[in-house]
């Protein structure tokens, strides 16, 4: 019987340690060593072809002498997703799928493997094929391409592999998973990053696109080493709150695509649904005299969003006045403050400020800032905003109000979802002068407080 080998794993990193350490060299975290046996077979759980066995000959070439060859890609009928990925799934990815517990992922990827047109082998090592299949029978989708297995060994998913032959793969989920090839628990960090490199290796192999769901820690981080999230092609993290219907999908790495772009669901009684509009989330239905509310115009991507700002000043009741947020940049909260107090005269430093985000979305765009400024004004003065006027533009230090990029896109999905006043700054690059939406154009806070409240 061969010895059994152990080694040091950090739980937080995935660093390999020759000995037991309290702090991690790397990550200078306290108590994440663990040992872990790693007694290794030669054995492979997936055989190399021959064509990849043999040697490979390459020389460096002049970047004009390269050809490019466009990425094959398969259209997963899903269209947020697909434009998340950056126009579906390509050939030989491996995408990797992160969320909090009972945010959908499991639902989003067996929808997804019912929509495909494709053959899809969909994996789980957390459910029966009887509650597969009760999931499927609620989203209502029907399909003769999908095949479900319930297995955790590599070994006997390979196996299947070779007989059903798929067109895509979908592991549910990659913490379940393990191999005889090392002698360790699923779940551990050595087993997680053997079996990702065996699914990989696979990906890249066949051509196979994969599909990974992987759990998430306490901290909101993948959970398994970090280097799991650079073998990978794409990490996607879906996010929302379990107490609302609204999910966000968005791209933390993606090799084939941009990381701006977002993709929003709807989860209902029948699966998830794709809302082609977002700003009927984002903006709530509400009486028009209600002041310190302001509409933005905001970018993801390459997609214009209208979001809604609600703002509330008050009296400080306890000395040291308030300042909250919720999905607003705090810092960049106290900022505005600053600037209205220091260049507009507003007495905002005794009076505690709330702001909020409505939709539960987290945005870090700069062209929100003069619709913040209108909303806290709203709210201090108690004057209510015109519900058909929103705002783009970003505050500067000295009170100035400075451009934004994509004006025009922004003008656009406000004349387009019926707004009839859009304030922005002047210095901004208006290509198209014929918008049918009134257009104010400022350069100083003082500037834009006129011309808002003219239009009352």
């Amino acid at each position: 019987m061969a010895k059994v080998k152990t080694t040091f794993f950090c739980q937080n990193c995935g660093t390999q340690h020759a000995k037991w350490v309290g702090q991690c060299t790397t990550c200078k975290q306290w108590n994440t060593v663990v040992e872990e046996v790693i007694q290794k077979e030669d054995k492979r759980s997936w055989k190399t072809t021959n064509t990849t066995q043999q040697k490979r000959i390459t020389k460096p070439l002049l970047v004009k002498e390269i050809e490019l060859h466009p990425e094959e890609r398969i259209q997963t009928k899903n269209a947020e997703l697909d434009n998340v990925l950056g126009e579906g799934l390509v050939k030989g990815a491996v995408i990797l799928l992160g969320g909090e517990p009972g945010i959908g992922k499991s639902t989003l990827l067996l929808q997804i493997a019912l929509q495909i047109p494709q053959k899809v082998l969909y994996v789980s090592g957390e459910e029966s094929q009887s509650q597969i299949k009760m999931r499927a029978e609620r989203l209502q989708i029907d399909s003769a391409n999908c095949l479900i297995l319930t297995e955790t060994n590599t070994q006997e998913i390979f196996k299947h592999i070779e007989k059903t032959v798929p067109d895509v793969l979908v592991i549910d989920s990659i913490q379940t998973l393990y191999t005889n090839t090392i002698e360790a628990s699923p779940g551990s960090i050595s087993q997680i990053r053997e079996t990702s490199s065996e699914l990989i290796k696979f990906a890249k192999e066949t051509a196979t696109p994969v599909l990974l769901i992987g759990h998430i820690n306490k901290e909101g981080h993948i959970a398994g080493p970090k280097i799991l999230e650079h073998m990978v092609d794409v990490v996607l993290q879906f996010e929302g709150d379990r107490n609302h219907s609204y999910r966000i999908l968005r791209s933390l790495k993606n090799r084939f695509g941009s990381t701006a772009e977002l993709g929003i669901y709807e989860m209902l009684a029948d699966g998830l649904r794709e809302v082609s509009n977002p700003s009927e989330i984002l903006i709530s239905k509400k009486d028009p005299d209600l002041s310190g509310i302001a509409i933005a115009s905001t970018l993801e991507g390459v997609r214009p969003l209208m979001i809604e700002i609600q703002a509330l000043v008050s009296t400080a009741v306890y000395g040291t006045p308030q300042r909250t947020t919720t999905g607003y940049n705090l810092k960049r909260l106290h900022m505005i403050l600053a600037v209205l107090e220091k260049r507009a005269g507003f007495r905002l430093g005794a009076k505690d400020v709330f702001l909020n985000v409505t939709g539960g979305i987290q945005v870090e765009d700069p062209a929100m800032d003069l619709a913040v400024v209108a909303a806290i004004l709203s709210s201090n003065q108690d004057i209510a905003i015109h519900p058909n006027i929103c705002f783009a533009a970003e505050v500067g230090l000295a009170g100035e109000i400075r451009p934004v990029p994509k004006i025009d896109q922004r003008i656009l999905e406000a004349e387009k979802l019926g707004y009839k006043i859009f304030i922005t700054s002047k210095h901004n690059k208006i290509t198209n002068k014929n918008h049918r939406i009134k257009l104010i154009l400022v350069s100083k806070i003082e500037e834009t407080l006129a011309a808002l409240f003219a239009e009352q």
